[in-house]
């Protein structure tokens, strides 16, 4: 499209009127390790750029990346689309199949969950993804020649930090990497003392635009287009593994909606789409590629546990959200007011002392007047936790119901004041919520199972 074609588009556009949304071409470029992600949304072109960290080179695996830049292409779309959820959906290269087709509608609705039900939107009444007759999909997937070597993402929080410990321990080649150019991530990484990669990420400046102009807004599966652009990165440089820190507790829903669905703000980072990305990688790409999450079968209360004694990071480390923002930080480590602030107080509490634990968040949020109902909420006592990742309710209510008990943290305010709405409900010991558990796709060779 010319671009004063483009421009003219932009400016007429209305969110009422949208009616296209269109995949457009992708490609990559080893000399530069630039991805390039092409849509259309009605006639106004976007452009969604990755810049993979040296070195870059063309894997031998063509067809394995050929497969891969399609995940990435068509899940990294959903956070154009979602601008306007237009009815239609079209291709202009390369085309799903059924399968993959049905894998695109279950991430389209399920990762949009929580952005359809803060919009009073209906997932059940959006476009299908359909497979053309035309269908040029990738063929079937092939061996490639990667190393056993550990590609590690980062966060900056506690759980990749845990993660990687226990990948040191076991005294496995790995290297930590960071999507997108978060300084702080940056600044764990070094303390961590890593060989660390910084794959740099670029969304259309134009989506800004259109939401000042009534464009829909709101979360999307961050951890899904993350795994596939990673996925990208490990056949270009030779990984055979990912090991994500996402854990047990991302499973629960954060509510359930007006019919009944589940809606889970961390539905990307659950066992059910790792699952999901599994089968798509050994259908589609290579099965000498494993993505999965070393944590899975880890609850939050478990990690605070192990983190706790990992005293070199918690000077730096932060899991407060209002850090990673695509405009930039918005808090200086902590913002103490979040969801994520008040989860990891809590959680955390129970293996720390007061001091120390102030120390590190700047102040005792345990003990602050303001502070009530933002812990209340943890609890769910009416069924709806945060829409954040925060561990499960019966966490929070167990870590509660510990500190209610301790006497270093017994007179702190927040904890005076809830630990009453405990009675009569099911509240497990930690303990119990500390052991290991459940599903998992975790390698033989990390799982220690025999």
């Amino acid at each position: 499209m010319p671009p004063a074609e483009a421009e003219r588009g932009f400016g007429r556009w209305r969110r009422e009127d949208s009616d296209r949304f269109r995949f457009g071409d992708r490609s990559y470029e080893p000399q530069t390790g630039t991805i390039r992600l092409h849509y259309e949304l009605d006639e106004i072109a976007l452009e969604e750029r990755f810049r993979l960290p040296p070195p870059h080179r063309t894997p031998a695996c063509g067809a394995a990346l050929d497969a891969a830049l399609d995940l990435l292409h068509w899940t990294a779309g959903i956070s154009y689309w979602k601008a306007a959820c237009p009815r239609r959906i079209e291709f202009s290269r390369r085309r799903p199949d059924c399968w993959q087709a049905g894998w695109l509608n279950r991430l389209y609705r399920e990762g949009l969950a929580e952005f359809a039900w803060r919009n009073h939107l209906d997932p059940a009444q959006w476009p299908d993804f359909r497979a053309s007759a035309a269908s040029t999909a990738a063929a079937a997937a092939v061996e490639c020649d990667l190393e056993r070597r550990y590609l590690v993402p980062m966060g900056g929080g506690k759980d990749s930090l845990v993660a990687l410990e226990r990948l040191r321990a076991l005294e496995l080649p790995l290297t930590t990497v960071q999507v997108g150019q978060a300084p702080l991530i940056g600044e764990v990484a070094r303390a961590a003392g890593t060989r660390h990669l910084v794959l740099e990420r670029r969304v259309d400046p134009k989506l800004a635009e259109l939401n000042r102009q009534g464009a829909w807004n709101g979360h999307v599966p961050i951890t899904a287009i993350n795994a596939a652009v990673l996925t990208v990165l490990s056949l270009v440089n030779g990984y055979d593994r990912v090991v994500f820190a996402n854990e047990r507790s991302a499973d629960e829903a954060t509510l359930e909606d007006e019919q009944g669905r589940p809606v889970n703000h961390q539905f990307s980072k659950s066992l059910a789409f790792e699952a999901m990305l599994a089968e798509w990688l050994a259908r589609y790409v290579t099965p000498s590629l494993s993505v999965f999450s070393l944590l899975r079968r880890d609850r939050e209360l478990s990690i605070c546990r192990e983190f706790a004694s990992l005293t070199q990071y918690h000077d730096v480390f932060s899991s407060c959200n209002r850090n990673f923002h695509l405009d930039g930080a918005r808090t200086e480590r902590w913002c103490g007011r979040c969801p994520k602030c008040h989860f990891v107080f809590l959680a955390m509490a129970p293996f720390l002392h007061p001091d120390r634990l102030s120390a590190i968040f700047g102040a005792n949020l345990l003990d602050e007047a303001g502070q009530v109902a933002g812990f209340r909420d943890l609890l769910a006592l009416d069924g709806v936790k945060p829409f954040e990742c925060v561990g499960e309710a019966g966490e929070a209510r167990s870590a509660l119901a510990a500190l209610a008990a301790d006497a270093r943290w017994n007179r702190a305010r927040v904890v005076r004041e809830l630990a009453p709405l405990l009675a009569g409900l099911d509240v497990p010991e930690i303990d119990q919520l500390c052991r290991p558990g459940g599903q998992h796709h975790i390698p033989h060779e990390l799982s220690g199972e025999s």
